[in-house]
């Protein structure tokens, strides 16, 4: 499993916040951010796909 850093406060930080949500771990509480962060991104540049379509076809400016 790759493996990255993080600043001692901020893992400080996320364990409290696991804590607090019901994660049974600093690691889930950290996928699960990841994850969603990764699907905002994602819906993010969907949106200026169609937007950029809808430009090409003169539906918006």
């Amino acid at each position: 499993m790759p493996k990255t850093n993080i600043d001692d406060g901020l893992y400080e930080r996320a364990k409290k916040a696991a804590e607090q949500a019901g994660y049974s771990n600093v690691d889930e509480l950290i996928n699960t951010a990841v994850e969603n962060e990764l699907k905002r991104i994602g819906e993010e540049d969907a949106e200026a796909q169609v937007a950029d379509q809808l430009r090409g076809l003169g539906y918006i400016e």
